[in-house]
């Protein structure tokens, strides 16, 4: 079975979600074909869960490798 490669996005608002979302942060994303198909995506946010925002509350990200492992490393 392949790995599934991990994703990114930078949050780039939050009205609606201050609690949950902070802007300017590096959220996870997790693969939800269902929530795409309803524009939404699956992060994880402040709670440590994950849950369905507005696609249009993120921009998606290519970390450098180095990068990506300190992030993965500090989840």
């Amino acid at each position: 079975m392949a790995a599934i490669r991990k994703r990114f996005a930078v949050c780039i608002r939050n009205k609606g979600y201050e609690v949950a979302l902070e802007p300017r942060k590096i959220y996870q994303v997790l693969a939800d074909a269902d929530a795409a198909r309803h524009e939404q995506l699956r992060v994880i946010d402040e709670s440590g869960e994950d849950y369905l925002y507005p696609e249009s509350y993120f921009a998606p990200i290519t970390l450098p490798q180095s990068l990506r492992r300190a992030v993965l490393a500090a989840v």
